[in-house]
């Protein structure tokens, strides 16, 4: 069975390491802040102006002017800093970003990622994207495997209008945990359930499956 959002978040949430400083992009990637492991700190970064961004509020907690990048309401952690967006773009260029999560469009075996614009839709512009596939030192993508229609969004070459270059290193779908590496993707777990066989039909993109494939645990 495909996993849900919060599981795709809880997976990819196992990947930060204790000291991190985390930009997390809109839409799956925030979930990521409410299944940071207990037994690490990190400091979880939002390019509006925040560091030290904590899980979503409960009804107590809620301050409608403490917002992420998505204009959802947030919650900061103890030693949160809040500045201008000029300082925190300064920050996610100058390199201090040691991981971003983001959800794309598309994914290719080149590790290219097409994450802000569909042809013909309106849109409001690329936000951040561009910067943090640029300055962060390590991207994962989160995302489904395949559209609404079922075509794959990891590709042989992406389609779309490129975000960024030979920047992602590992993408956690609904299906997998996959590595980009060599000009292709590289299957590293299944979600439980999920058979290798559905991960194959829906990667568009030359696929690496190895001998033994582990499943995710949770």
């Amino acid at each position: 069975m495909a996993l849900t959002r919060d599981q795709i978040a809880m997976r990819v949430a196992s990947e930060f390491k204790d000291g991190d400083y985390i930009n997390l992009g809109i839409g799956i990637p925030t979930l990521a802040a409410s299944y940071v492991p207990e037994d690490i700190a990190v400091m979880l970064q939002s390019e509006n102006g925040l560091l030290g961004m904590g899980p979503y509020p409960t009804e107590e907690q809620l301050d409608a002017d403490m917002i992420n990048a998505g204009k959802e309401t947030v919650t900061a952690v103890t030693g949160a800093s809040i500045f201008s967006s000029a300082e925190s773009f300064a920050m996610i260029r100058g390199g201090h970003v040691d991981f971003t999560v983001l959800g794309a469009f598309e994914v290719d075996t080149q590790g290219n990622i097409a994450s802000w614009m569909i042809p013909g839709k309106l849109i409001k512009g690329m936000g951040g994207a561009m910067d943090l596939v640029a300055g962060a030192k390590n991207i994962i993508v989160t995302m489904t495997h395949a559209d609404k229609h079922g075509n794959s969004k990891l590709l042989e070459k992406c389609t779309l209008p490129l975000t960024g270059v030979n920047c992602i290193n590992k993408i956690i779908t609904d299906l997998a945990v996959i590595e980009v590496k060599d000009g292709a993707f590289h299957l590293v777990e299944i979600a439980p359930d999920v058979s290798i066989d559905e991960v194959k039909q829906k990667t568009a993109g030359k696929l690496i499956v190895p001998e033994n494939v582990p499943t995710m645990q949770f």
